[in-house]
């Protein structure tokens, strides 16, 4: 199995002055999820190199077993730090394709002309694609083979608007991810209660609600390459 992840190079979150980036346990969990399953895993995201973690998911309450095993893992924090350029990725070289959240993908892949066409291609050549938390962004700007909005009548999730008001950032984000596939036609799917893990399978397309979703996202996307 080679699985390409996909990772934010946004590192501010808009005009507040604030640190943003990746999620870390939303790499960390899947990362380990498909490593431990023996897949071969290559790393990408805009600009290439190191991808800008978000300082508040390093800090002591949202530490996991995964992130702590990541920041023991001196050859994943190497394979982290020399991400390629997502333009030079090609569909034909992966099995299935996987976005990992936080923030800061809001800002630098909801509109990335690479990551259209990647997601795009790899549904067209039924390949699983999988995203978490705030990373459903990336499918806003997909479309079907007929020009339809990719998440059209699909049920997916994403980082819930509730979610977004108790971490206080919803008049900060570029849009709400809940609002923007509903104005998209999806069929949007959540937890009962905030932050509890939540995640769906539509066919190839796999989604996750939050961070606690992450290692269940990962591990939906390996039964789909699995089936």
């Amino acid at each position: 199995m080679k699985i390409l992840m996909v990772l934010t190079s946004h590192d501010r979150m808009g005009d507040t002055g604030h640190a943003t980036g990746f999620w870390l346990e939303e790499f960390a969990a899947p990362y380990y999820v498909f490593k431990d399953a023996g897949a071969e895993i290559t790393m990408a995201s805009p600009k290439g190199g190191q991808p800008p973690v978000d300082p508040n998911s390093m800090a002591d309450e949202a530490l996991t077993d995964e992130t702590r095993r990541f920041e023991a893992d001196d050859e994943a924090k190497a394979q982290l730090a020399e991400t390629l350029k997502l333009a030079d990725v090609q569909v034909g070289d992966f099995d299935a394709l996987f976005f990992p959240g936080g923030h800061g993908p809001l800002w630098d892949l909801t509109e990335n002309t690479d990551a259209k066409r990647l997601i795009e291609g790899f549904l067209a050549v039924e390949r699983p694609v999988a995203t978490v938390c705030h990373s459903p962004t990336v499918l806003l700007q997909a479309r079907t083979a007929e020009g339809q909005p990719l998440v059209k009548g699909r049920r997916v999730t994403g980082f819930a608007n509730s979610e977004e008001d108790a971490v206080g950032l919803s008049a900060v984000v570029p849009h709400l991810l809940e609002d923007a596939l509903k104005e998209q036609g999806a069929d949007y799917q959540r937890s009962a209660d905030d932050f509890a893990p939540f995640q769906l399978r539509d066919g190839l397309l796999i989604t996750g609600q939050n961070p606690a979703s992450s290692a269940p996202t990962a591990e939906l996307l390996l039964k789909a390459l699995a089936s």
